[in-house]
């Protein structure tokens, strides 16, 4: 408890033999009711009121662009549970098409070579999306297809189609323009995007901000001088000047907890000179390999991949597929 946030998460990604740590991150739920990440520059007892009485959830913080480039095969495979968490809660939106193929790949990775009968026990037993019994039959025909695919040429399909849709690595973030209206906010590689539920409704690019910033309940995006808001879906949320975009959130930490991951040591570190001149409570600086370091890393180290087990439902693989062991993601309490 008296630790940074970075002493824990580096507890636990030493658990998981985890070397591509710097897409990950702890998350938990703040006094507030919000999901916020926790901070590995400050100490826990700083950011949580009750420790022990805390659940920090392991997951994904950055999404590359092309998850191919991950090296580890652990690390596309912790990609792999994140995507089949966001399809079972309903936050990763996608066509009927795509959530079933999705889904046969995770099969196929748990389950083995597709057998019906085994298939349909399985579909019934385990929810891998929330209309799935309107789907069982198209996630067994796209299943059928993938006959003699490992478990980890599995996960780098599954994460090549999850790559490719709408919205692959968004985490949106409840707001209000300057008339009332309800949007979305969320950070990605390309920079800042604006929704209206689902869809976009603009992006503002890393290389069009001078500045983002946050004043209690309202989130400012400053840019450059020669940068004007020209789309007419963003006019209600310019500020007085006409050329500074803000939105305002329910609470006052919610708009903390947008530019949280671009604050924290993280893949993108700092996107453009200047940017990271941010209010308080966040430092104005970035720390952490970006993704274009860690990947460059790789190379130059020739490091080889770390040997890990994954959990298997059953055992219809033959011996040069996979080895069937218990869940990789236990309780590291139980472990200590």
């Amino acid at each position: 408890q008296k630790s940074c946030g970075k002493g824990l998460f580096n507890l636990t990604c030493g658990h998981l033999n985890l070397a591509e740590k710097e897409y990950f991150g702890l998350e938990f739920r703040s006094q507030a009711g919000n999901h916020v990440w926790l901070d590995p520059l400050k100490p826990i007892t700083k950011q949580v009121k009750n420790p022990k009485e805390v659940l920090f959830k392991f997951m994904v913080k950055f999404f590359p662009v092309d998850p191919g480039h991950l090296r580890e095969e652990l690390t596309r495979y912790l990609f792999t549970l994140q995507i089949k968490k966001d399809l079972a809660l309903g936050q990763l939106p996608c066509s009927d098409k795509s959530a079933a193929l999705l889904v046969s790949h995770l099969l196929q990775s748990e389950l083995g070579d597709f057998h019906e009968e085994m298939d349909q026990q399985h579909l019934a037993t385990h929810r891998y999306l929330p209309n799935q019994e309107y789907l069982d039959n198209k996630i067994m025909h796209y299943h059928r297809r993938h006959g003699g695919k490992t478990p980890a040429e599995s996960d780098i399909q599954l994460l090549d189609v999850a790559r490719k849709l709408e919205m692959y690595g968004i985490r949106p973030h409840p707001a209000s323009d300057g008339e009332g209206t309800q949007i979305n906010l969320a950070v990605a590689h390309m920079g800042v995007l604006v929704l209206r539920g689902n869809t976009k409704i603009n992006t503002f690019n890393w290389s069009k901000i001078r500045k983002l910033s946050f004043k209690r309940k309202h989130f400012l995006i400053k840019l450059h001088a020669n940068i004007s808001v020209t789309s007419p879906l963003c006019r209600p949320w310019l500020d007085t000047r006409g050329s500074c975009p803000t939105a305002a959130f329910p609470g006052e930490t919610a708009a903390s907890v947008l530019l949280h991951p671009l604050t924290s040591p993280g893949m993108w570190g700092c996107p453009g000179p200047g940017l990271m001149v941010l209010l308080t409570p966040f430092p104005p600086c970035c720390s952490g390999r970006t993704q274009r370091q860690l990947l460059e890393h790789g190379r130059k180290a020739k490091m080889k991949s770390l040997p890990f087990e994954r959990k298997h439902y059953t055992s219809r693989y033959d011996e040069r597929q996979c080895r069937s062991s218990p869940d990789l993601l236990t309780d590291v309490s139980k472990q200590v």
